[in-house]
């Protein structure tokens, strides 16, 4: 309070001598009247009569700083030096928070003390000691952008976000701020994020995903403040609409990534004022936007600066004209992601693959696009030279004769995966496995529910070499025929995933895993109920070596008799699933029989009844060296064997 009654009007505090610096027994002579000391430059503050001295401390019950207007308290807090000061100033309530998270980083005054404070953190020659207090309390500390903070749900509120712009400060400011849901009760709002603006000029990153009560106060505060920003996520933001976007779009020239979803306000004057305003952007995401459109998408593709290297845009009302300025001047794309674009027929993507400007394109994908056809797809094999990644998903309008023509015209295509594309056939696939070229390593077909199991009198196929990854997934109809015939076309594979293949059957599978020269390391057989301890065996005997996960949940017809024979050869296994199959004791005991003890360090048992209490010495050998134990709805096994499991394996974590 003396510094508050001597201060002098300007920014330094005056050290003026007061009336209660004087003998304290000359206090009550002054009688009923009694006039404050200041300096002639100041207008004394107290000035009103008093009965005695004595009353003045009998009638001030509160603190007189909590009776002060908001005015004075920030003419307060702005000259406190050093963050720790305004942390514990914080604490106080919150009307001081804030305040204090009111202030913005250019209102801090920087005095001559604090500006004098650097000198005092130097190396001590003589003690090499460095004084660590000294640079908590430099207000001038420069905060880089270290921190990061995600508030969720019932803790995202304003309360938090302004605690969190004064608490940073000199911790190493906050980089990224993620916002995920809002409290109904007392939300974030505009508020809560100009605190985050005025206090984290060093904001790098910011998501904010379902705030309801943000809109462009907020989104204006802080393209005002945080000039850092590279990385802007605004998902179900129904308030922020292009002013809030155009503001961010002229201040923050460092932007490199954006991502705009369901934010139904927001439109192609926005998209537009971004191509000006950002020429460091990147990254392009945008989803559910019904007033974005072919001009919008178009300004950001065509500018001059533009260095764009992934796009995503989905489900908006775009055309042909959208895609044909990306296969024009899209030479920087090198990954695209086209998802619902029900507006777009098969003249744009035929013509996004002539236009001679997706060179550098690496990665493709296409999802429920009705344009997406034969033609079409042949266009874009042949237009994009550096295609590596293909994912086709829902393309309805795609037969075999588009698939082939793709595959001979891509021939630096490396990973292909079609999803519950329906009119493609077991003829198709193979046809791909032999035109494909000599890069392909993975290929992957989903719920694919056309490819029936036929057997064919085809020509000469010639084998895919490069290939080492096969997934065949939920295609219900894609049988034992089907299978072998893909497996004398592929002899070089890796990893095989068949989950949920009910249809094959170890006269499918033999040949496939005889046909593989360089040995097996993943395989995943989930949910082939008709495969036998048969397949397993002629596996795990030709591959053992180098099998290192194998995945058997949901075959009822493996047995105790693979126990002993995966044990014995698959030395290097190190993630093994039996759960739902026919396992009992008798094979939990030949798993951990062997002198050489296997290296699992994922094990699963679950759904096995035939387990019991009898297999706890086997298991506890077993997990020497596991990582996950699952047994649940093992119901032999009793809750007071997995207490032990549980003292007696420490590092294992144990489901039951």
């Amino acid at each position: 309070m003396p510094a508050l009654v001597n201060y002098s009007g300007s920014d330094e505090f005056s050290f003026a001598g007061s009336v209660f610096t004087m003998d304290s027994s000359l206090v009550c002579s002054f009688g009923s009247h009694l006039d404050v000391y200041c300096p002639p430059t100041k207008r004394a503050r107290i000035s009103s009569p008093f009965a005695s001295s004595v009353d003045i401390f009998e009638e001030e019950s509160t603190p007189s700083i909590q009776v002060l207007p908001d005015e004075c308290l920030f003419e307060i807090f702005r000259r406190l030096l050093g963050g720790q000061s305004r942390s514990a100033s914080a604490c106080v309530s919150k009307r001081w928070l804030m305040l204090l998270s009111s202030i913005r980083n250019s209102e801090i005054c920087r005095s001559k003390i604090a500006q004098e404070q650097p000198a005092a953190i130097e190396v001590n020659e003589s003690s090499n000691v460095v004084d660590m207090k000294n640079v908590d309390e430099d207000p001038g500390l420069e905060s880089d952008g270290y921190l990061t903070r995600c508030l969720e749900g019932k803790k995202a509120t304003d309360i938090r976000l302004a605690a969190i712009a004064v608490g940073t400060v000199t911790r190493g400011g906050l980089g990224k701020l993620q916002i995920r849901g809002s409290n109904s009760n007392g939300g974030i709002t505009n508020l809560g994020l100009s605190a985050i603006a005025h206090g984290c000029p060093s904001l790098k990153i910011l998501s904010l995903w379902d705030v309801p009560s943000i809109g462009d106060e907020g989104l204006l505060e802080l393209a005002n403040e945080c000039h850092l920003l590279e990385k802007l996520d605004l998902c179900q933001c129904p308030l922020i609409s292009n002013k809030g976007l155009i503001a961010i779009a002229q201040n923050s020239p460092n932007l490199c990534s954006l991502t705009i979803e369901s934010c139904p306000n927001i439109g192609n004057e926005s998209l537009q004022a971004i191509a000006r305003g950002c020429p460091k952007l990147q990254s392009i995401t945008i989803r559910d936007c019904p007033f974005v459109g072919d001009q919008g998408v178009a300004s950001l593709l065509s500018s001059a600066s533009s260095v764009l290297k992934k796009v995503k845009l989905q489900a908006l009302c775009l055309t042909d004209f959208s895609l044909a300025v990306i296969g024009h001047y899209g030479k920087s794309i090198t990954n695209l992601i086209l998802i619902g674009l029900q507006n777009v027929s098969e003249k744009g993507f035929w013509v996004m693959g002539t236009g001679g400007g997706l060179e550098k394109l690496a990665s493709l994908t296409i999802s429920s696009c009705r344009g997406t056809t034969d033609v079409s797809l042949e266009a874009l094999g042949k237009g994009c030279h550096n295609l590596k990644l293909m994912c086709l998903r829902k393309c309805c309008f795609v037969s075999d004769k588009g698939l082939v023509a793709f595959a001979k015209a891509a021939r630096s295509l490396e990973s292909f995966q079609m999803e519950e594309c329906n009119r493609i056939t077991q003829l198709g696939i193979l046809n791909v496995l032999s035109h494909c070229g000599s890069k392909l390593k993975s290929l992957a077909l989903i719920k694919c529910m056309g490819i029936k199991d036929l057997t064919l009198e085809t020509p000469f196929l010639s084998p895919c070499e490069s290939l080492s990854c096969l997934s065949i997934k939920s295609c219900p109809d894609f049988g034992s025929a089907s299978l072998a015939m893909v497996g004398k076309l592929c002899p070089k594979l890796h990893n095989i995933d068949l989950s949920g293949l009910c249809g094959i059957t170890d006269a499918g599978l033999l040949p496939l895993v005889q046909g593989c020269e360089k040995g097996l390391v993943k395989v995943n057989l989930s949910g082939c109920a008709n495969l036998t301890d048969e397949s397993v065996l002629a596996m795990v005997r030709l591959h053992g070596g180098t099998l290192k996960v194998l995945n058997l949940d949901g075959c009822p017809k493996i047995t105790d008799a693979s126990m002993l024979e995966i044990a014995s050869n698959c030395l290097v296994l190190n993630d093994l699933d039996l759960s739902k199959c026919s396992i009992s004791d008798s094979g939990v005991a030949a798993l951990a029989c062997v002198e050489k003890q296997l290296n699992l360090q994922i094990l699963s048992f679950a759904g096995c009844p035939n387990v019991s209490n009898k297999s706890l010495s086997s298991l506890r050998k077993l997990g020497r060296n596991l990582l996950g134990l699952n047994l649940q709805k093992c119901n032999s096994i009793s809750n007071s064997l997995v207490e032990l499991l549980v003292e007696s394996l420490w590092k294992c974590d144990i489901l039951s």
